[in-house]
């Protein structure tokens, strides 16, 4: 890596918005980002922190059209989640920004026409699948058959979910189209490929010699063994061209100028990565500054933080597009992480098997850090690791209780106890025992100079990536502090040698101050409590890490004598076996709010569909639901006060319940079965706990049930009139 360097531009996989953040994306792309930026800034570096919403692509669309909805619905309601579950995370970006946004769009364009006009792609004639019926090319994703590796019957054409293995729409027995159900036929199309093969000797120097156009790039020892070999796997095998163009009508479109361009689409392999570009725009027009020294400055180092299933994209691919652009920095490094599987199973969002990180902010709100601090624990930086629940609730009570929040605690109550919250005075050449191994320990001076040593090695780790360590190095401090309490127990010694308990509390205090700046990082929350009961400034993420340095190498306190400290709280509490239990029994079953959110869908979208009725005497069962999906359903009695039509909508009814504790407004497809006069004092349930929704303009906060008669005719499913309104039904 560029030793030094000017600046810093570090960037985190764009996610892909077409589902919701899992624990996986955590420790992939964004903490351990997160962290390295962070500690950047503690120590006074130059570094911007770029991320976006990933919005183009096949899947968008496919997904749009499965829900009823356009691709914009979707990219809107995916980008704002992860927004929000970002910002609840403390993932501290300079800007999250999003492809779908003009200054993108225009950069993507750009860039394509650029090398379009270098020469640099080439224009070939291929077959691909067409739906006749549908009038159109078909994407990967559009196209479902057998799988020619496992015989799975519901193969995407890019891959198996059963079995993993990567395919194409050829390769699939029996192929469809997602479409229409109708099978596809091949037509020709033609795109425009960039040749791999053209860059693979420069690739294979900058890759696996860290040398580009014959100078010393970077350090490829510094990288990980298994990016290294991912890309050499790649090259040895020989680079292939690649299409950078589709036949979409979601996404950037491929320039005017070029002739042919009508109906093509930019590959959201050439247009994501240029996010990261167009997202740094938008930061320096934000803020007043030039965003191209961060792209194009040789003293900038760039960092791409990503999974290992992105590597050859961001080591491969968006080096040979930057390259070919010409003026562009190529990454120093890729820290891709492995995988992170759960309570030993793969991670699948299709079998919710996944701990997702909404719902966890939810059920868990206000221990953001207890999330952060496991998935560090366990990232996996050099192999696939494995989150289970037992694991996380063992590290929050046994560590982060245990050992951090009952040394921080011990040392803040024996300070009120004994100095009424002040930092007390002390004799510098007290011995008491001490727990850095130096040579002459047991002084203060001596025990601040191992604590100066100790951060440096948590430095040393936090530069090579290795946050693992970094991270047992904090909580290594953090033992030591408890340690010196245990060795030389305070509470014993303060009547028959206060001088000694003096130079001991005042240690101790500046061991906590330490540790309020360096857990910054890793959790941030904590840092600010600690800061707050301490009675120091907060931490502006400003060089403090640099200037705690500098102080102990000097010999100098972080926090003065005399000093008056707030009262002390809680930094973490224990999580019962309660919690973690009903943590467990989420995973696979299927989400009340999805199977909900579902049925509403049916019962308001306006949705044309073709189908052939088959008469029946009764509809089919629908597939179980464990008991506990249905005990999360919260089900209580209502009365209907308003009830008006929705504008425009033959269907929907705008209905004003009173839950006897609130009111509430519910949008119910009942309009075709109900005059909104007639239902005035309805007494009906409703599901209250439903994700808020809007339909046609209006949100609605719950669904009312009801019983379909043989006809279609709706009606209502009542409690008995001796029920009082918000009354549970279990």
């Amino acid at each position: 890596m560029i030793l030094n360097p000017e600046r810093y531009l570090v960037t985190s996989a764009l996610p892909y918005a077409n589902g919701p953040l899992h624990i996986g994306h955590l420790c992939g792309a964004y903490i351990p980002a997160d962290i390295y930026v962070r500690f950047l800034r503690l120590m006074g570096k130059d570094v911007v922190y770029i991320c976006g919403s990933d919005e183009h692509g096949a899947a968008i669309t496919v997904r749009a059209k499965k829900e009823g909805i356009t691709p914009q619905e979707i990219i809107d309601k995916y980008h704002h989640m992860f927004v929000e579950a970002f910002s609840k995370l403390g993932i501290s970006f300079d800007i999250y920004h999003r492809t779908s946004a003009d200054i993108h769009h225009e950069t993507a364009k750009e860039f394509f026409l650029d090398l379009y006009r270098k020469g640099e792609f080439t224009e070939e004639e291929s077959e691909q699948y067409f739906d006749e019926k549908a009038h159109q090319f078909l994407a990967d994703r559009y196209i479902m058959g057998t799988c020619p590796k496992c015989g799975f019957d519901h193969a995407y054409g890019d891959q198996c979910e059963k079995c993993g293995s990567t395919l194409s729409p050829m390769e699939l027995i029996n192929p469809i189209s997602t479409l229409t159900n109708e099978k596809p036929v091949l037509r020709k199309t033609t795109h425009w490929y960039l040749p791999l093969d053209k860059y693979e000797g420069w690739l294979r120097e900058y890759i696996l010699d860290g040398k580009l156009d014959g100078e010393e790039h970077h350090y490829p020892d510094t990288w990980k063994n298994h990016v290294i070999g991912q890309c050499k796997s790649w090259l040895d095998s020989g680079l292939q061209p690649r299409a950078m163009t589709r036949d979409l009508d979601w996404g950037v479109d491929v320039p005017i100028e070029i002739p042919g361009a009508e109906g093509k689409k930019l590959y959201v392999w050439m247009d994501a990565p240029i996010g990261y570009i167009s997202a740094t725009k938008q930061w320096a027009l934000d803020h007043g500054k030039d965003w191209k020294p961060y792209w194009q400055d040789k003293d900038t180092a760039l960092i791409h933080f990503i999974g290992k299933d992105n590597i050859v994209f961001h080591c491969l691919i968006f080096p040979a597009i930057l390259k070919a652009k010409g003026d562009y920095n190529l990454p120093v490094n890729v820290p891709a992480n492995q995988f992170m599987n759960l309570e030993g199973d793969k991670i699948s969002t299709s079998r919710n098997w996944a701990v997702w990180v909404n719902e966890y902010l939810e059920d868990f709100a206000g221990r953001e850090d207890e999330l952060r601090y496991n998935m560090i624990k366990n990232m996996p930086e050099l192999k696939d690791s494995e989150f289970t629940w037992k694991n996380f609730q063992d590290s929050n009570n046994n560590e982060l209780v245990n050992n951090l929040a009952n040394f921080v605690n011990r040392v803040f109550v024996l300070t009120q106890k004994f100095y009424k919250g002040q930092v007390p005075a002390f004799d510098e050449d007290a011995t008491f025992e001490g727990v850095w191994e130096t040579e002459l320990g047991g002084f203060f001076e001596t025990e601040m100079i191992g604590l100066h040593d100790d951060i440096q090695d948590l430095n040393e780790y936090l530069r090579s990536f290795d946050f693992r360590s970094a991270l047992r190095t904090v909580m290594e401090i953090s033992t030591k502090g408890n340690q010196l309490l245990q060795f030389n127990e305070p509470w014993k010694l303060q009547k028959e040698d206060p001088e000694t308990v003096d130079v001991i509390m005042n240690l101790a205090l500046q061991i906590v101050a330490a540790l309020s700046v360096i857990i910054r990082p890793f959790m941030p929350f904590t840092s600010d409590k600690m800061r707050k009961m301490l009675n120091l400034p907060a931490i502006k993420e400003n060089g403090e890490l640099l200037e705690l340095l500098e102080a102990l190498s000097l010999g100098e306190s972080l926090i003065e004598v005399g000093h008056q400290l707030n009262e002390p709280a809680h930094l973490f509490s224990k999580i019962d076996d309660d919690l973690i239990k009903q943590q467990k029994d989420k995973l696979g079953a299927v989400p009340v709010v999805q199977k909900t959110e579902e049925i509403l869908q049916h019962a308001v979208a306006d949705v044309q569909t073709e189908y052939v009725a088959k008469e029946q005497t009764h509809p089919s069962v629908k597939e179980p639901v464990s008991y506990e999906a249905f005990a999360k359903m919260d089900l209580r009695t209502a009365v209907i006060l308003t009830a008006e039509k929705v504008e425009k909508a033959d269907k929907l009814l705008k209905l004003t319940l009173d839950l006897g504790f609130e009111t509430r407004t519910v949008v119910s497809g009942i309009a075709e079965s109900f005059d909104p006069r007639d239902i005035i004092g309805q007494e009906v349930v409703v599901l209250l706990n439903l994700e808020p929704r809007k339909i046609r303009g209006i949100e609605s906060n719950g669904m009312i049930l009801m019983a379909s008669g043989e006809n279609g005719k709706m009606s209502f499913v009542s409690p008995q009139k001796a029920w009082k309104s918000g009354s549970i039904v279990s």
